[in-house]
């Protein structure tokens, strides 16, 4: 329904902001509202969730958050308050790396996600993510991943050399690569 709203911060609450546009105040509750300054000029991209007695207007800085914000709440067992407890952290990246990772450990760590709600998320959206975070996680990445971990290197290793490439090159490259970057 709303895309987006552009306008000033006019008050800032724990778990809400309100944004003044053309005379309108939106409350839009937010993962992190005191992540914004009152009279600041703007953009929060929103989602405009309804339910049977909910009918709440969700804002975030960017759109990566936002969808991430609505595959969380597409997940059985997780909603609105758990997904933003997720995204109060402001660490995307780590959070879609977790999730592919299975990572369930990381999940747990936010309020509201139990050992069950974690496993729900990685089996709902692992693997679903990759084209929401190309950079990060490249569709060949498990290749490099798995022939590392066959020459005997660590997940601790081989997850420090997976950031420092060059996902842009075929697999064997990139393998050279990793080597010439753990055998130093």
């Amino acid at each position: 329904m709303y895309a987006y709203i552009f306008g000033k911060i006019t008050e800032i609450k724990p778990s809400y902001v309100v944004v003044e546009n053309n005379g309108i105040g939106y409350l839009i509750i937010s993962p992190n509202p005191y992540s914004y300054h009152e009279n600041d000029e703007v953009q929060i991209f929103t989602h405009h969730y309804v339910r049977e007695d909910i009918n709440n207007l969700y804002g975030f800085k960017s759109l990566e958050s936002k969808e991430l914000f609505i595959r969380l709440i597409g997940v059985s067992g997780i909603g609105p308050k758990s997904a933003l407890s997720i995204l109060a952290t402001d660490q995307i990246h780590e959070t879609i790396l977790a999730i592919e990772e299975s990572n369930v450990k990381y999940l747990m760590k936010f309020p509201g996600i139990g050992l069950k709600s974690a496993q729900q998320i990685i089996l709902d959206l692992k693997g679903k993510l990759v084209e929401a975070d190309e950079e990060l996680i490249p569709t060949h990445k498990n290749d490099v991943e798995d022939a590392l971990n066959a020459l005997g290197y660590s997940k601790t290793e081989i997850r420090k050399v997976m950031k420092k490439l060059d996902h842009d090159q075929p697999v064997e490259t990139m393998i050279k690569q990793a080597l010439q970057m753990l055998i130093k």
